[in-house]
């Protein structure tokens, strides 16, 4: 099977034409717990290979491989009757307290529906699905790249605040946060696993060992309030080769209050793009100190995430442009940043990075839990050469955070043409400010505002010209007519 992308296309063809799937949003729910199946058979087929004494969580008739892969297996009304009445019933209230495979599957289940009414195009779709062997090499590597299209797509089911983080965004804070092997590495906003899956393939480069890979499976966390992309990010976890992610948790990350986190619940890194645009519902911020209670999402999160660290943890976080000019609570969390951590580096990123699910500008922070910040690098990442703007055909890409690679090994101030590239202020030029650290940003042409005699003067003047221009040109135009 070489084109996976032709397959998933096949599939959505196939479903457009059922009555009951209505929308992106149930298509999308409706591919990923069949594809969730078939990966977690083709997990299963591998495992009964190299384990001798490998054990399915599910009853043999409940297996993708027993009622699925037949190609003329069930069908029409047989196929939808038992996967309505008795497969989601059954995985649904999967309980083997001993087995975390079953634990797992139960949890993924447990807000999944079926929306499909046609059996015959739901054997379809099926069908197609098992043209993919997640366990050939190949076909797992071409479809980890569809797999981030059909993320992607998870736009268009999302709400405010919510947006897929471009891989080029999550590979950079990732190799600049550095995760080790034997760090424990938490995203506390994990959506679909962009940034963990990130995190899984910079630590397989420093395994070595059978125990390494262990070791790596027992250090990934992530929390996922919505079922949908939780259950997405299971999924990519299983595609990444954790076998069983059960440290991917379904919860609200700021449920918690924060002064209740023990240390031996905080993590060494946190690499993140949490929620922001958005607001939290009536409550949660009574979870935090009072003096820096507010129901923006982003804020939150930060403040969740200074609780979070251990002593010399590091992060790597995406937040817009509001969290670095505004003021009220947001210069108290600003201020308690930077007295509990070292907020060394920020990353002022081009405009559309989002495109086209927001135009909200973005930033990259990356601080240390350590000493007080003492100073802070600003560097400015400029609009590639020929882009006017990012976009979904023209996204972000990795090597556009080259230059920023470059400067971050060698730190040091880049003026041009008289605006500030990158910039290092001291703190106290920060509390100067009243930690406004909205600095070294993009440069822009100030609007000349004229009295209205003036702008009306102008506006004669211009359109005198264009006038004579006209004129010149059709007076150029009759000439040629009449030599001709």
């Amino acid at each position: 099977m070489s084109n996976i992308s032709s397959v998933i296309k096949s599939i959505q063809d196939i479903m457009r034409k059922d009555t009951g799937v209505d929308g992106d949003a149930q298509r999308l729910s409706q591919i990923v717990w069949m594809l969730f199946l078939k990966i977690f058979a083709d997990k299963e087929d591998e495992a009964e290979i190299i384990k001798d004494d490998y054990k399915s969580p599910l009853a043999e008739q409940y297996r993708w491989q027993n009622w699925a892969k037949d190609d003329e297996g069930l069908t029409g009304d047989e196929l939808i009757d038992f996967i309505n009445n008795d497969l989601f019933p059954y995985l649904q209230n999967l309980e083997n307290p001993t087995n975390q495979q079953a634990l797992i599957i139960s949890n993924i289940f447990q807000d999944t529906y079926n929306y499909m009414k046609s059996g015959t195009l739901l054997r379809q779709v099926i069908n197609k699905i098992n043209e993919i062997d997640f366990n050939s090499s190949e076909d797992r590597h071409l479809f980890n790249d569809i797999y981030e299209q059909l993320l992607q797509s998870l736009q268009s089911a999302g709400n405010a605040g919510e947006y897929y983080t471009p891989r080029a965004v999550t590979q950079f804070i990732v190799d600049m946060v550095n995760p080790q092997l034997g760090e424990t590495i938490l995203d506390p906003a994990c959506g679909t696993g962009g940034f963990l899956a990130c995190t899984i393939e910079h630590l397989k480069k420093q395994s070595t060992t059978t125990n390494d890979g262990e070791v790596l499976n027992n250090s990934i966390y992530g929390i996922e309030k919505k079922p949908l992309p939780h259950q997405l990010c299971t999924t990519n976890m299983i595609l990444h080769g954790i076998d069983t992610p059960i440290n991917i948790k379904r919860d609200n990350t700021l449920a918690k209050p924060i002064n209740n986190i023990s240390p031996s619940e905080r993590v060494d890194c946190i690499v993140t793009n949490p929620p922001f645009g958005g607001t939290e519902e009536d409550g949660i911020e009574t979870n935090f100190p009072a003096s820096y209670r507010t129901k923006e999402t982003a804020d939150l999160f930060l403040l969740y995430i200074i609780a979070k660290l251990k002593p010399n943890g590091r992060v790597g976080i995406v937040l817009p442009d509001g969290a670095l000019f505004g003021e009220g609570v947001k210069t108290r969390i600003k201020e308690k940043l930077m007295e509990d951590c070292n907020l060394h580096t920020i990353i002022r990123l081009p405009k559309s990075v989002f495109a086209p699910y927001t135009s909200i500008n973005t930033n990259l922070l990356f601080f240390t839990k350590c000493s007080p910040t003492k100073e802070t690098w600003f560097y400015r990442l400029d609009m590639p050469e020929g882009y006017k703007n990012f976009s979904k055909t023209k996204p972000m890409k990795k090597e556009h955070f080259q230059e920023v690679i470059d400067w971050w090994k060698n730190k040091k101030e880049i003026h041009i043409d008289g605006f500030d590239k990158a910039k290092k202020y001291t703190i106290q030029e920060i509390k100067e400010r009243n930690y406004n650290l909205d600095l070294c940003g993009y440069p822009y042409e100030e609007e000349e505002i004229l009295p209205p005699m003036e702008l009306i003067a102008k506006y004669q003047e211009k359109r005198t010209e264009i006038d004579k221009t006209i004129d010149e040109i059709l007076s150029k135009i009759k000439s040629m007519i009449e030599v001709k």
